[in-house]
């Protein structure tokens, strides 16, 4: 059978804040806000039929609105970084905000992980869910175009929690967004994820330079630390002598998944922990698939049930676009002109191995 719950979660300048949680018929239960369009919490079985909350995140509105490290919320207008912090679009260029060294990071300032979504509820035969939408006016953040998003949550009896995207701009602008969700299948407060097998269905990865931007070039796994391409533990060579490694402090680089844009569902990745047995598997329409191993994660923020997370205590699966496309020409796309709608989907779905 499937729930909702709905807890006021308090307020961010006279704005309302939610905490909505799902439940389907077999228990699961996911909690989203519309803070930052949030996944807040995940509870799955484990083997032994023992639920637990695989994603990172935290008990209060104003930790979400302090925090540093895009804990499970939506990232844009444009996720991960852009050399220079600018963006040519159709012969006019964008002067982005920049960070402290030169680049644009996940949407700036005040990303979309820092707003107030307006959410809708629906309860329809695909599942139980939730839409949430935001206007980003003309200039937000050095972005051109007034904006609308929307991000579609969708639970279903399959175990399995989808994400779809939807955007329209009243001006040629970029887009990339993505859910930054931090997992650990063993628990969220259940210590170092290096021992979760993980596979990644990519033959190529994008090289980083100083930055952590992309250097432009395609890179083949095969015979690297980056190679996934059969299940092996994310710690076996996370501290490898490499210099990609060393650039990222581990993994924080995006591997290729499709050489274009298309809105055909490929796998991505698939994560075990074989303690819970638990199985995570990701199926997505972008084209480059971000593993960040929570390489900055310094126990300085607590989170959940007063647990403070600490560094590689949680990995993200992040679905987007190359980083950098915009300067990029031979990367796919991130420009969204006026008559066009930009669409995507990512399905996370949990299970046991």
């Amino acid at each position: 059978m499937k729930a909702l719950d709905i807890k006021d979660w308090g307020a961010v300048a006279n704005q309302k804040v939610y905490l909505y949680t799902l439940t389907n018929k077999n228990g699961m239960r996911v909690s989203l806000s519309n803070i930052g369009a949030a996944i807040q919490s995940v509870f799955v079985k484990d083997k032994n039929g023992v639920f637990d909350d695989v994603v990172l995140g935290y008990d209060t509105v104003a930790s979400y609105q302090h925090d540093p490290f895009y804990m499970g919320t939506i990232v844009g207008r444009y996720a991960n970084r852009i050399a220079g912090a600018k963006v040519e679009i159709e012969g006019k260029t964008w002067q982005l905000t920049a960070k402290e060294g030169g680049f644009h990071h996940h949407g700036g300032k005040e990303g979309f992980n820092k707003k107030i979504w307006t959410p809708v509820l629906f309860d329809k035969s695909e599942g139980l869910g939730l839409t949430f939408s935001l206007f980003s006016p003309d200039g937000d953040e050095g972005f051109p175009g007034n904006l609308q998003v929307t991000v579609k949550y969708t639970l279903n009896d399959d175990d399995q929690l989808t994400v779809e995207y939807s955007c329209e701009t009243d001006k040629s602008t970029v887009i990339n967004l993505t859910q930054h969700a931090y997992f650990n299948l063993a628990g969220h407060n259940k210590g170092s994820i290096t021992d979760h097998q993980l596979r990644v269905d990519a033959k190529q990865y994008l090289p980083v330079n100083s930055m952590i931007v992309p250097n432009g070039n395609l890179a083949d796994v095969a015979g690297t630390s980056f190679d996934f391409s059969t299940p092996k533990p994310i710690g076996r060579d996370i501290d490898a002598d490499h210099e990609q490694i060393n650039l990222g402090s581990g993994y924080d680089h995006s591997w290729v998944l499709k050489k274009g844009r298309s809105q055909e569902l490929v796998l991505a990745a698939q994560a075990t922990e074989d303690k819970s047995g638990r199985k995570l598997t990701v199926h997505t329409t972008e084209p480059a698939l971000h593993i960040y191993t929570g390489n900055f994660l310094d126990g300085s923020v607590k989170g959940k049930d007063g647990y403070a997370y600490r560094r590689r205590e949680g990995f993200c699966l992040e679905t987007q676009n190359y980083p950098d496309s915009p300067n990029k020409p031979h990367f796919p796309s991130a420009i969204l002109k006026a008559s066009e709608i930009f669409s995507s989907k990512t399905i996370f779905e949990f299970g046991l191995k």
